[in-house]
């Protein structure tokens, strides 16, 4: 992949980083390392990964834990295989008990929005099917910080407060206690740079290890979160549990300037990030106006979302199909909403016309593009006594409009906002990519790709650029760092511009990218306590 940043108008704030055995891209340099130290002790790509991953439940749970989903695309051998490891909605629940609760659409905190978490099943899946290393000795890292103690970083001290402000407001039963004593044992948050210890984190996380994650869906660890789901009246149940399995599933593609983008087909939403890139493959960007080519770009992404949020749910109740969205002819129909004004798009009919990243690769070629999260931070504030076990709050996304495609039935899977990516040329890896931060991600995932194949940034300036970020409507958000004549310009093209003081809801992410010497060029996410391992 060719490099080349001198048409673009942002300097970069980092250096590329080259390695040649082996590299480990995260939110956060403790795991980075762990994953690193894995590698070198004969792990592989995929072991590294789930390494890190686990490392990062430790390291920065204001954003992941073990109680939440993941999704992962790996590249072994030639092949490109994803795993989706979101969980349905409990069997006991029904759109109806929801709203004689009172509620008029999913709240985002108590055990109503929690869905089986899928992270522990992913990490033995991923262990079963691709590691060189026993689970036990793959988690070792994270039980040793768990154990030992490890110093805060930064900005997961800074959303730690925030979450820890928040709760203290609105979490006020005796449910919500163990999120207290777990995370804030001293009566709040802790300081960038204090030790903190989570040790019955680390006695689970040895649990995981040692039955393969048998023991969090069919074993001890499944009976703690049942029983405490169950004193508080929470609809999970052991059978939910007992039921799960992670599912590997075919990634979906399309074809990008040369390029094969790939991504985790639906209940995900990379969907959209595709369907705005189909959008974006018959209008020039390079050589082009820098203004015309954000507007481009974002309206790309307001006709994707307009048609995903309509559409995207749970595979099996989907009523139109990813190649249907997918295809050149709705693409062709769908760019032609784009012109020099903003626009207000609707969803098409093509049948009829608080989450963490990583990337890892080792010599042997393997490559991992990883994502785990527990949703809006913490998730919903629920952590099941004794275990550290932080349960994510999926759910959350269900709708209950009895007529939308993803309303909340039992058993089904939510429309899900994390998604792992990567790229190929001719049918050989260039490597994984991502960016993280709910409804950020496909927009993440496009200035990105753009920066990179558009632009021909290489992987820390492409992260680097600074983002925009559509909400609704017409409004944008400019992240710090976009100049005023560039604001002032989009508002010319009916865009309602708002200037965001900081950068913490335009992503993070991470990129590994292999080169024709075999060669690793990565790049980190400068919005994070972020870092690459190298070797």
């Amino acid at each position: 992949m060719d490099f080349d940043a001198l048409s673009y108008p942002f300097p970069s704030k980092r250096t590329v980083v080259f390695a040649k055995n082996g590299m480990v891209a995260t939110s956060q340099h403790l795991a980075a390392q762990s994953g690193l130290d894995i590698l070198k002790v004969g792990g592989n790509a995929i072991d590294a990964a789930i390494a890190a991953a686990a490392c990062l439940t430790v390291v920065e749970p204001t954003s992941n834990g073990i109680g939440g989903d993941a999704f992962a695309l790996v590249w072994v051998k030639g092949k490109l295989y994803g795993l989706n490891s979101s969980g349905p909605s409990p069997q006991s629940i029904s759109l109806e008990a929801v709203r004689r609760q009172g509620f008029k659409e999913m709240p985002a905190y108590g055990f109503t929005p929690v869905t089986v978490p899928g992270v522990p099943a992913a990490w033995a899946e991923l262990s079963a099917c691709f590691g060189k290393l026993p689970l036990s000795e793959v988690l070792k890292p994270a039980i040793s910080y768990a154990q030992a103690g490890y110093p805060v970083s930064p900005i997961v001290s800074k959303y730690w407060a925030i979450a820890f402000k928040k709760y203290s407001k609105f979490l006020k039963g005796k449910e919500f206690a163990s999120w207290f004593t777990t995370f804030a044992p001293l009566g709040r948050a802790p300081y960038a740079g204090e030790i903190v210890q989570l040790l019955d984190h680390a006695a689970t996380l040895q649990e995981i290890g040692d039955t393969k994650g048998e023991s969090f869906y069919r074993g001890s660890l499944a009976e703690k979160i049942s029983e405490f789901s169950r004193s508080f009246g929470g609809y999970l149940q052991a059978d939910d549990l007992a039921a799960y399995k992670a599912e590997w599933v075919q990634p979906i593609k399309v074809a990008y300037r040369g390029y094969e983008v790939w991504e985790i087909p639906p209940n995900g939403h990379g969907l959209v990030a595709l369907m705005a890139l189909n959008i974006l493959n018959g209008l020039q960007l390079k050589g082009q106006n820098p203004i015309d080519a954000y507007h481009k770009q974002i309206e790309a992404i307001k006709i994707a979302f307009a048609d995903g949020q309509k559409y995207i749910a749970d595979p099996k109740n989907m009523t139109i199909g990813v190649s249907d969205l997918l295809s050149e002819g709705y693409g062709l129909e769908r760019r032609k909403l784009i012109g020099d004004a903003a626009i207000l798009p609707e969803a098409g009919r093509p049948d009829s016309g608080g989450t963490v990243y990583l990337a890892t690769a080792d010599k042997e070629g393997n490559m991992v593009s990883y994502i785990q999260s527990n949703y809006m931070g913490f998730g919903s504030g629920l952590v099941v006594p004794g275990t550290g076990i932080s349960l994510h709050n999926r759910g959350k996304n269900f709708s209950l409009d009895p007529f939308h495609v993803n309303r909340l039935e039992a058993g089904k899977k939510p429309y899900h906002t994390i998604i792992p990516g990567f790229l190929t040329k001719d049918n050989k890896a260039l490597g994984p990519f991502g960016v993280m931060g709910a409804f950020m991600q496909p927009q993440g995932h496009v200035q990105l790709l753009v920066n990179m194949i558009d632009y021909k940034l290489n992987p820390q300036a492409a992260l680097d650029a600074p983002r925009w970020q559509w909400k609704e409507g017409k409004s944008i958000d400019l992240e710090p760092g976009f100049p005023m004549y560039m604001a002032e310009a989009l508002l010319q093209k009916g865009h309602i511009v708002n200037l965001s003081l900081e950068t913490g809801s335009f992503g993070r992410g991470q990129v590994i990218i292999r080169q024709q010497n075999g060669t690793f060029a990565g790049g980190t996410e400068g919005r994070a306590d972020s870092a690459i391992a190298a070797w």
